[in-house]
């Protein structure tokens, strides 16, 4: 590797680091960072499981350095990134397991590691193994959708494997098909989700209407990707 693409390289994983220290507390839901598993999962693809690791750890040390979080900011983070960017590379570049890496590294590993460190190491009572899987879980579902929604479009246009060469990663070819212009599709319910959750928080919207307006729209994608899937699916067994 060239020292211009190793100094790219150290550029772009201190981007995402600032990224992450910056956006984690502003674009947040309540008892859930969704911001923080969109930086893992799009470190893990562009620089790999290694770089992946070390943001997120980069980004938890700061947190709890400056903004006084829990050692849950590295709990919930470092296992998702590294089986991010493993699942992505065995999987040959298939976004969709980067995705699910990050759900399983963070919303089921993580979730339960962080039971015992918050528990005797932190001191906080009342908490049980299971404790945190729900929130971790709904935090990369959602995290995890805009990600993939990100990373699908610079996949189809190409620019993906130009990052990829560029900063001297392995690339791959994810081309688009009916399964993943469908997942797409519901997706946008994730970051629908996001978007009315904040909206509500920094308007201070309080109408009931806001409490139920972001599952609303969720399901609603949902339910568009699915008669999306199935339409698709009979016009091409019809033809």
């Amino acid at each position: 590797m060239t020292n211009s693409k190793k100094l790219l390289k150290m550029v772009v994983l201190s981007m995402l680091i600032a990224l992450g220290v910056v956006i984690s507390p502003i674009l947040r839901v309540e008892g859930m960072c969704p911001m923080a598993h969109f930086i893992n999962i799009v470190c893990a693809v562009f620089l790999g499981p290694w770089y992946s690791l070390l943001c997120a750890t980069l980004i938890g040390i700061i947190r709890m350095a400056t903004m006084g979080i829990p050692p849950i900011a590295l709990t919930g983070a470092i296992f998702g990134a590294f089986l991010s960017g493993v699942c992505y590379r065995m999987s040959k570049g298939k976004i969709m397991f980067a995705v699910l890496g990050e759900i399983v590294g963070t919303g089921i590993i993580g979730a339960i590691v962080s039971y015992p460190v918050m528990n005797f190491i932190w001191g906080k009572e009342g908490l049980s193994w299971l404790f945190y899987v729900p929130s971790f879980i709904c935090g990369t579902l959602i995290g995890g959708s805009i990600a993939y929604v990100f990373l699908r479009k610079l996949a189809d246009n190409g620019m993906l494997v130009r990052i990829q060469n560029m900063l001297a990663s392995k690339s791959y070819q994810d081309n688009s098909s009916l399964l993943s212009n469908t997942l797409v599709i519901a997706a946008f319910g994730a970051i629908l989700f996001v978007v009315i959750e904040i909206a509500s928080a920094i308007f201070k919207l309080t109408s009931p209407i806001f409490d139920v307006l972001p599952y609303v729209s969720l399901f609603a994608c949902i339910l568009m990707a699915i008669i999306y899937y199935v339409w698709r699916k009979v016009k091409k067994d019809g033809r």
